[in-house]
């Protein structure tokens, strides 16, 4: 029964799966924040293009100021998008840590978490007192330089009780408690060290209200607050709730939600600036969750507005967010691939509220269920993987058509490694920026700023509005890449979250596999057994059956499959291998197990990598 239920929704579906390898976008997202670090350098440091950079950030200030984040092309680190960027690979972990863990990416993914945790702990060295940026976008636009050979102004800005910053405070609290949640099981002492600073910053953020961008100026012509700290001071309470199931912030939640906007923007953009939307989102999960108390009427208000936000994005709304004419959503000329990330991130997670709560968004135009809602989210990831009218990968290093000449310093610079050569300020610009030659250095999983309004991409370097990448365009997109790589299974997201510890090294002994010979008693057979042709393309269902020709049973199966461009089913993935599914532990003599896998090319590479007998 089983085996036709799955053959009629391959025969109505067929287009759902087809095939990108999400698993290496995960991977290359991930790889990308290393490219972006600031500070000294661990050993584990896989870009090794980099080098230490901004080793006396800070020092003038009095304030150990080493580490974090550059946030694009340039050298300057930005508080607000920073702390943004952590709130949201948290948020990826926090929903689909287990996902990343089969791919064996959780850990990178925690890593890259706490390295800009670590520096924003550092720039909270007071209760009321939080540095906000170091280096001014002014100074540092003037130069080309790779981040090692800096010689522009690194000044330090903060904001504190005479000069507040709500916003900047608000969303660092964000990330300090979405990221407590990442590292509960892992690093308890340091889990409650991050909620502590979270705790600190929103009452700060709180209690001395005011606009960043008013407090630190510099920050203005780059990152200026424009939708003002009301939605930070709701996403942050939100997170804390989330993170501490503490009354307090519920009853915050509750009593604010009109005063500071929750109950009455419905909003179509979610990003580093406007936080509404994933305040609203979080705050539906919480009355999904039956977590609303005395609040369920104003809750229900934020829901509404979620689920605008919904509607809009998929054009069922009476205002829809613009498209491409490939189908992109389309906000802005300048970075539109930060929003196109971030509100698939939404899509995606609400889908799962929704599949767990068994229910449908009501739209002007008529229901929309959880798999339309991630069936578009997963559109949208595909065409920033190459699915779109130019056939390009707006992901660097992804695919083989992926934009060359990105608006990055570090990446369009030979590396200091290379040739220690000093770049000055302006040789910058003389020797590298106008090169008309891919950069030396591949910025790999970088998403760059993408295609205009109307599919159109100039791969050029000074061409900033499409070709500079960002750390905030990237972040969301782990979780949704990491869902859709870990398939169609069951999702549970409004039950307790835990996220799970990454696998450490144990030395003990391990019963030896059997190495497969040519002579291996099991045997494989694939074949395809059906076919259908979608946008110029012809695509294969492939029926792949494992047969135990032995007279022992088989256990402790791993299969190695190569080349495999689209979903499969009927195998648990584990680490770099695949398994047995979950509902068989091993295969008897003379018994098979059958999977089957859908991509629009030649059969994979399916071998057996090892087994054991009893």
């Amino acid at each position: 029964m089983a085996s036709v239920l799955l053959s009629v929704l391959l025969c109505l579906l067929p287009l759902a799966f087809a095939g990108h390898d999400y698993g290496q976008a995960l991977s290359k997202s991930i790889l990308f924040f290393e490219a972006q670090r600031s500070g000294y350098l661990p050993r584990s440091q896989r870009v090794n293009w980099r080098a230490d950079s901004g080793l006396h950030d800070g020092k003038a200030s009095g304030v150990d100021l080493v580490g974090g984040y550059y946030d694009a092309g340039d050298n300057v680190k930005f508080g607000l998008p920073m702390a943004f960027t952590i709130t949201m690979m948290s948020w990826s972990i926090v929903e689909y840590g287990k996902q990343m863990a089969a791919s064996g990416e959780l850990g990178h993914a925690m890593e890259a978490v706490k390295w800009g945790t670590d520096y924003l702990i550092k720039a909270h060295p007071e209760p009321n007192v939080l540095y906000g940026e170091v280096g001014d976008g002014n100074t540092d636009h003037y130069c080309w330089q790779r981040p090692e050979d800096m010689t522009t102004d690194r000044h330090a800005y903060r904001v504190d009780t005479n000069n507040p910053g709500s916003d900047l405070a608000g969303e660092t609290a964000a990330a300090m408690a979405a990221a407590s949640i990442v590292f509960r099981h892992s690093n308890r002492a340091y889990s409650n060290e991050l909620l502590t600073h979270a705790k600190q910053l929103f009452e700060f953020a709180d209690k001395y209200r005011g606009k960043y961008d008013s407090s630190i100026t510099v920050a203005q012509k780059y990152y200026r607050s424009f939708s003002g700290y009301a939605d930070e001071l709701l996403w942050s309470a939100a997170w804390l709730y989330e993170a501490t199931n503490e009354e307090y912030y519920l009853n915050y939640l509750g009593n604010n939600g009109e005063a500071l906007g929750g109950t009455g923007w419905a909003m179509r953009e979610f990003g580093w600036d406007v936080k509404y939307a994933g305040a609203q989102v979080l705050v539906s999960k919480f009355l999904m969750q039956g977590k609303a108390g005395r609040f369920s009427s104003v809750f229900q208000k934020y829901q509404e507005n979620a689920e605008y936000f919904m509607c809009a994005c998929v054009g069922k709304a009476g205002h829809n967010v613009q498209r491409t004419p490939g189908g992109l959503l389309f906000r802005q000329r300048w970075n539109n691939l930060q929003f196109v990330t971030s509100s698939s991130f939404l899509l995606t997670v609400y889908s799962d509220y929704l599949t767990s709560s068994r229910k449908s968004v009501s739209c002007a135009a008529g229901n929309v269920g959880a798999s339309e809602l991630l069936g578009f989210a997963k559109s949208q990831v595909d065409y920033i993987l190459g699915d779109n009218p130019r056939a390009t990968s707006y992901m660097v290093g992804y695919g083989s058509n992926y934009p060359r000449q990105v608006h990055h310093r570090g990446s369009s610079i030979v590396s200091i490694k290379v040739d220690s050569s000093f770049v000055s300020c302006r040789g910058g610009y003389n020797d590298w920026y106008g090169r008309k030659t891919s950069d030396p250095n591949l910025l790999t999983g970088a998403i760059v700023g993408g295609p205009d309004a109307y599919d159109n991409f100039a791969d050029e370097r000074d061409n900033y509005e499409q070709t500079e990448p960002a750390t905030y365009n990237n972040a969301p997109l782990l979780g949704i890449l990491a869902r859709l790589n870990g398939g169609h299974s069951g999702y549970s997201q409004l039950l307790p979250v835990l996220t799970p510890t990454p696998r450490q090294p144990v030395n003990q002994p391990k019963p030896s596999p059997t190495p497969v010979t040519s002579s291996s008693p099991i045997v494989i057979e694939q074949k395809a057994t059906a076919s259908w042709n979608a946008k110029g393309r012809t695509y294969y269902r492939y029926s792949t059956v494992v047969t135990n020709k032995s007279a022992k049973t088989v256990k402790d199966l791993k299969i190695s499959i190569a080349k495999l461009y689209g979903p499969l089913w009927g195998l648990t993935r584990s680490g770099g291998a695949y398994v047995f599914p979950e509902w068989l532990d091993s295969l008897p003599a003379g018994k098979s197990l059958e999977f089957i896998y859908i991509h629009s090319a030649s059969p994979a590479d399916v071998r057996i990598s090892s087994y054991t007998l009893n």
